[in-house]
């Protein structure tokens, strides 16, 4: 088993025969945050601990509907307040060196994994690193008002109100189902912080091994109730330069790649040893300005910096005409996205007049931070990044250039330290709400949220909130748009650029997909023996 694990790392061949385990290699784009999808936020993250769970309700893959998972049905009151879950039987928790189940999952795991992002007074709630970013950005801690054992086998969720996107967001990788046998364990064992570190669950894949910057390690879980995996051993080998990746796939060193270079796409598909995944991207790329510090909580600034950057030039340069303009927040895929919208002029002159309007008529210092690996909705941060800083200095803002390690990238931006920042975006749900709630709202402008701008606007924040109040469609796309003319006003960011996304794979992988929700789906798929060479 460790020999697999180093061979993935150290880039040997890993391919699969009719007489041997199966074992897939992902060539994966980073480290994860961490492996428990609770406490996480970024889509690295959220693959990492995906082979390992299951929710209550899922979504299907490659698609945003959902249907029943670790609860076999439920029913919603008629004033969208009470939600009473109906638990599946026989559904078995993993074992590791020190936890072995001795009960099938339960009331009392739905209860444990919900109220440990809930109630602070938890005993899994203060665990280091466990700040529940998603939980607390989707306004869950006083959207829930309570959570109920019914019995074994049926649990209720009392909302103080009314939430359209409420079952979609059970759906998302933060609201995984935990053992709260195995967290017993562990409080006797003194080792609480072993719940995120070695997560048991009840997904498809159980963990076998993490080495950062290395490799990931899974077995398929024999006893999944959903049935056993067609591959015996999943291994994410961490790579963060798309050209190794590219490279350890032809060499047969890796079954799936993520997120080749857009100007590797014709390379990928005119070899017959691979297979070239595209999608429209459900994403957003952008620059974020700090709207709660100077220089950028003046606006005029902010417009001076929407009108500085040559967004068409960037999608040639870096996307190579696989994505297109960016002027709102959310993606034109979405419903309520507001095509009536005038996106700011690319007007490097009157950008220059607007900076001395704001107050600096000698133009101004500042840093511009840019993500250290490659993402669906921006392939190369660095020469984004130059590109920008260019424009910028056009017109007087001169701008360092910053980046750290991608973990620490993502602290630094939550925690609201960068002036101006590259980041971006993947839908989780389908919903508009987790664009313009969770990345602009003002729950998540808080120290730790998505809102990287930490741009808070009550009359913005009003109208998500409105929104997400009621289900009537049209009501909601009317909340919307308008939230989107107020963000276009107020302009928080510089949206750039949504993006095809790409993955690849080698033509002996079968069953595996793009995933408009940005995962990585390994159920179901299988590896067919190779034609001997």
């Amino acid at each position: 088993m460790v020999k697999h694990l180093v061979a993935a790392a150290c880039g040997l061949a890993l391919a699969a025969s009719p007489a041997a385990a199966k074992t897939l290699v992902f060539c994966s784009e980073g480290s994860p945050e961490a492996l428990n999808p609770q406490i996480v936020t970024t889509t690295t993250g959220m693959n990492a601990g995906r082979p390992m769970f299951n929710n209550l309700v899922e979504f299907v893959p490659g698609t945003t509907r959902i249907v029943p998972a670790l609860a076999e049905s439920w029913e919603i009151s008629p004033d969208g307040t009470v939600y009473t879950f109906r638990l599946r039987r026989g559904v078995k928790f993993h074992a590791n060196a020190v936890f072995t189940p001795t009960r099938d999952f339960n009331a009392d795991d739905v209860l444990f994994s919900l109220m440990r992002q809930w109630k602070e007074d938890h005993p899994f709630h203060g665990t280091p690193g466990a700040t529940f970013d998603y939980f607390r950005d989707l306004g869950m801690p006083d959207l829930i008002r309570a959570i109920e054992k019914v019995d074994d086998h049926t649990v209720r969720i009392r909302l103080a109100r009314a939430e359209a996107p409420f079952l979609a967001n059970l759906a998302m990788p933060f609201n995984v189902m935990l053992s709260a046998e195995y967290g017993d364990l562990l409080l006797r064992r003194g080792e609480p912080a072993r719940l995120d570190a070695d997560p048991v669950g009840t997904g498809p894949f159980a963990l076998v091994g993490y080495q950062k910057d290395i490799a990931i390690r899974y077995r398929a879980f024999a006893d999944h109730w959903n049935g056993r995996q067609k591959i015996d051993t999943l291994v994410f080998s961490i790579t963060p330069n798309p050209a190794v990746r590219l490279a350890k796939l032809k060499a047969g060193e890796c079954h799936v790649m993520a997120f080749p270079n857009p100007s590797d796409r014709e390379t990928i598909a005119a070899n017959p040893s691979l297979r070239l995944l595209q999608q429209e991207g459900l994403n957003i790329g952008y620059l974020a300005m700090n709207a709660a510090r100077p220089p950028f909580d003046k606006v005029k600034l902010r417009h001076a910096v929407n009108m500085a950057i040559d967004k068409r030039a960037i999608i040639e340069a870096v996307h190579r005409g696989t994505g297109t303009v960016a002027k709102n927040p959310i993606p034109p895929l979405l419903w309520s996205y507001n095509e009536a919208i005038e996106d700011y002029p690319y007007d490097p002159g009157q950008a220059r007049r607007l900076v001395a309007e704001a107050g600096y008529p000698d133009g101004l210092d500042t840093e511009l931070w840019y993500m250290p690996v490659s993402r669906p909705y921006n392939p190369d941060g660095r020469r984004v990044a130059e590109l920008v800083q260019a424009d910028l200095a056009r017109i007087g803002i001169r701008a360092r250039l910053v980046t750290t390690e991608w973990d620490q990238y993502r602290a630094k931006l939550q925690a609201g330290e960068p002036p101006l920042a590259l980041y971006g975006w993947t839908g989780d749900n389908g919903d508009p709400d987790n664009f313009l709630n969770v990345l602009l709202g003002c729950a998540a402008a808080r120290p730790g949220g998505n809102n990287v701008a930490k741009w808070c606007l009550p009359a913005y924040d009003a109208l998500v909130t409105r929104a997400k109040a009621t289900s009537n469609r049209n009501e909601r796309e009317a909340l919307y748009r308008q939230a989107q003319q107020v963000f276009k006003r107020e302009a928080p960011w510089v949206p750039l650029a949504h993006s095809i996304v790409f993955m690849a794979t080698r033509k002996e992988v079968k069953g595996f997909g793009i995933d408009p929700l940005g995962r990585h789906v390994f159920e179901g798929v299988d590896l067919e023996a190779e034609t001997p060479r």
